[in-house]
């Protein structure tokens, strides 16, 4: 990226709810150590190894500052939505459907990819997706799923075409 600024556009509603949805993801990590056995959870931090004993002990190794690290990113998201995801109570107002640009410096880009690609997974673990033929675009369930796939794919398109 060069160091540039890419600015993201979103509606302040998509806002509001991205930065929900991120401080949801964010309360899911930083109750990770009390989630024994959570699927999610294990998805965000895999297993390195096939042996089971080199596997648990790479785990207590790493899982403590990985796990960190994603609450850092997800702590970047959210802070570069705050101005953008101000929004009123009244479902009514025209401001939700408002565009903002949000700037991403190349730090924040990083950590928008990452947590993005985080949630997705854990909305793939809880939704049951282990391939592309378990996802079914028909089910409003898959909805989240799709439209953080869709900010995803433009955030990748904004950076290879600033290169």
């Amino acid at each position: 990226m060069n160091g540039r600024i890419i600015a993201l556009e979103v509606t302040r509603l998509e806002a509001a709810h991205l930065a929900r949805l991120v401080g949801q993801f964010s309360d899911l990590v930083d109750g990770a150590e009390t989630a024994d056995g959570d699927p999610a959870i294990e998805r965000l931090a895999p297993d390195a190894y096939e042996d089971a004993e080199a596997a648990r002990e790479f785990r207590a190794l790493t899982e403590s500052d990985l796990l960190d690290r994603r609450r850092d990113d997800a702590a970047a998201m959210i802070a570069t939505l705050a101005a953008a995801s101000e929004i009123s109570d009244d479902p009514d107002d025209r401001a939700l459907r408002d565009t903002v640009a949000i700037p991403l410096d190349p730090a924040a880009v990083g950590a928008w990819l990452r947590t993005l690609a985080a949630i997705r997974l854990v909305l793939a673990t809880r939704l049951g997706i282990t391939d592309i033929d378990d996802h079914d675009a028909d089910d409003p369930r898959f909805g989240i799923y799709d439209w953080l796939g869709y900010r995803l794919d433009g955030l990748v398109k904004a950076i290879e075409g600033s290169g």
